[in-house]
């Protein structure tokens, strides 16, 4: 069907699998004695290699190189570089917390696009967002307060896993700017986008250079080694699955739905993450809890309802134009 917009939402629920199989490797990772800054080095330096080699392998990336601005170019590694500090607060607050948690938490990041969009030009003001970033603070608070005092983690893993979704929401802004975001979400990239050719290999390199800056100004080695035997397999997995897979994913998919409707889609990612870690971890969250990420996805749903009522709108007119037409 013309401007059917179900492969770019397929690609947006590819990339939030991916996104939430990533904390599901951590878990495997960590207890090998790999930290969360060893398990980002080799993700990071994977997926860059692994991409840029097949940019430069096939002839539609060659040509879209030749294409590439320095300020363009500049722009991609600086959105990598921003990934850097999402996936690090990420994943080090997996260390203290419940992937499942973790995850919920995370998920607020929709409600802060919106508010977000507002500043940037990219969405209608209104009360809608606020109160959506209302209801995902209380979801959060929600989530936190449900955690039983058996399992109360420290305090740092609180601060890092709620500092991840104001990161990462600044990250998907800049994410649909450099992939040249739809203005409507028609489906249509608006023009002077960067293919997500260069984007994606732009931003790995940008989000590699961040990570060994990091560990360079610890004062550590740029790559950890040896690599424990049991780490090997997730660290392959957390590099393609949850690395180069939902970085390209999301980038082809903001690219035509716009950062609203990207973030709407992307809802499955908490929901895939709560029930993969309670299979594999037996991982349960409490009834709070589960209040709590109902109050986040709801908070989705309304930040995001702006961006659905056109589209609803455009298809009952047509179908009232249609009946028009027959009578």
């Amino acid at each position: 069907m013309r401007g059917s917009r179900l492969p770019w939402i397929l690609a947006i629920v590819a990339s939030a699998i991916g996104y939430g199989s990533g904390p599901l490797f951590a878990k495997w990772i960590y207890p090998t004695g790999f930290d969360w800054l060893d398990l980002l080095a080799w993700r990071h330096l994977l997926a860059a290699v692994g991409l840029w080699a097949l940019l430069f392998l096939i002839p539609a990336g060659r040509r879209a190189l030749r294409g590439l601005t320095r300020r363009r170019a500049m722009i991609g590694i600086l959105i990598g570089a921003l990934f850097t500090l999402n996936a690090s607060t990420y994943f080090a607050s997996i260390r203290y917390i419940d992937a499942s948690l973790a995850g919920l938490i995370t998920y607020s990041y929709p409600a802060i696009v919106a508010v977000l969009s507002i500043f940037f030009g990219r969405s209608p003001s209104g009360w809608r967002p606020w109160f959506a970033l209302v209801v995902a603070t209380t979801g959060v608070v929600l989530g936190v307060g449900g955690i039983p005092a058996a399992k109360e983690p420290a305090a740092i893993g609180l601060l890092l896993s709620i500092a991840s979704p104001i990161i990462y929401s600044c990250y998907i802004i800049l994410a649909a700017r450099l992939g040249g975001e739809s203005k409507a979400g028609t489906g249509a990239a608006s023009k002077g986008g960067e293919s997500p050719l260069v984007a994606v290999p732009l931003s790995l390199l940008g989000t590699a250079i961040g990570v060994f800056a990091v560990r360079a100004a610890l004062g550590r080695d740029l790559l950890p080694l040896p690599i424990p035997a049991d780490a090997i397999a997730p660290i392959l997995g957390v590099a393609t699955i949850s690395g180069i897979l939902p970085i390209g994913a999301f980038f082809i998919g903001a690219q035509r739905l716009g950062a609203a409707r990207a973030a709407l889609v992307s809802t499955v990612e908490p929901i895939y993450t709560i029930v993969a870690a309670g299979i594999l971890f037996g991982e349960q969250l409490t009834p709070m809890q589960l209040v709590g990420g109902a109050a986040i996805l709801g908070a989705v749903l309304i930040a995001e309802w702006e961006a659905i009522l056109p589209a609803r709108r455009r298809a009952v007119g047509r179908a009232s134009r249609s009946r028009r037409v027959r009578g």
